[in-house]
């Protein structure tokens, strides 16, 4: 029996290793994205212009994805922008009171009413002063019958759009006073507020929720009340027209 011949044992294939090569270069673009990545999230200007120059000298010098200009930061407005914008609409509302203040004074120009009406921008809004010698006479609160129209006219000329807060308020001068119906000029000015108040709210296009009414007594003079003259200014009916903004930005609510 003849035997058989043992053949050659294969010898196994060695396994190449030229998948490496790819592999690395794969993880080494991989590393470098996510460098980029991080990099262009922390919106760092020297840190993107360092990493430029490292991957442009291991790419070989070529323009690498880093020569680009660094993302353009989304802008933020900051409390300067706010504060822009809040002094924007002040400045608008403030011209309006402008306006408000024009529309007066043309009626105290046409009814020649320069001596006994007054109009003056202050802080707290456009002050409308009416010398109380036309309105009342000495220790009343009731306005004379000649100038019942003035209220109502006045009245056409607070209607806003939008809606402002109206205060009347009463001053007097310092001789006391002590009636059978007042007490003191306390009562006598915050009454005559209050009745100037009642004739402009008759006027249908007026809302009353907007009108208010104080007074002051003799507590806020205007000018001295040693003299005659400086009595007769401090006897007076104001209207003030508040801003709708004030100075800082802030709106004011008109509760309507």
């Amino acid at each position: 029996m003849s035997k058989k011949r043992k053949g050659r044992k294969k010898e196994p294939e060695e396994m190449s290793e030229s998948w490496l090569l790819p592999y690395a270069d794969l993880m080494t673009l991989l590393l470098a994205l996510f460098i980029v990545l991080f990099a262009s999230s922390s919106i760092d200007e020297s840190k993107l212009e360092k990493l430029s120059a490292v991957f442009n000298e291991i790419f070989d010098g070529g323009h690498g994805i880093m020569d680009s200009s660094a993302p353009t930061p989304m802008p933020i407005p900051s409390d300067d922008d706010s504060d822009e914008t809040e002094n924007d609409l002040y400045v608008e509302d403030r011209k309006s009171l402008e306006g408000i203040q024009d529309r007066v004074e043309e009626y105290i120009a046409i009814h020649e009413l320069e001596n006994q009406f007054d109009t003056k921008m202050t802080d707290e809004g456009l002050l409308v002063t009416i010398r109380d010698s036309i309105l009342f006479n000495p220790g009343r609160a009731d306005i004379k019958e000649e100038y019942l129209p003035i209220a109502n006219e006045l009245a056409a000329l607070l209607v806003f759009d939008p809606p402002r807060q109206i205060v009347v308020t009463g001053h007097t001068d310092n001789v006391p006073m002590n009636s059978a119906q007042f007490a003191s000029n306390w009562d006598l000015s915050v009454m005559r507020a209050v009745n100037f108040l009642k004739l402009m709210t008759e006027n249908e296009e007026v809302n009353p929720r907007l009108f208010s009414a104080k007074g002051y007594g003799e507590f806020q003079p205007i000018a001295s009340n040693d003299t005659v003259e400086g009595r007769n200014q401090n006897r007076r009916v104001e209207i003030l027209i508040q801003p709708l903004v004030l100075e800082d930005g802030t709106r004011k609510e008109t509760g309507l």
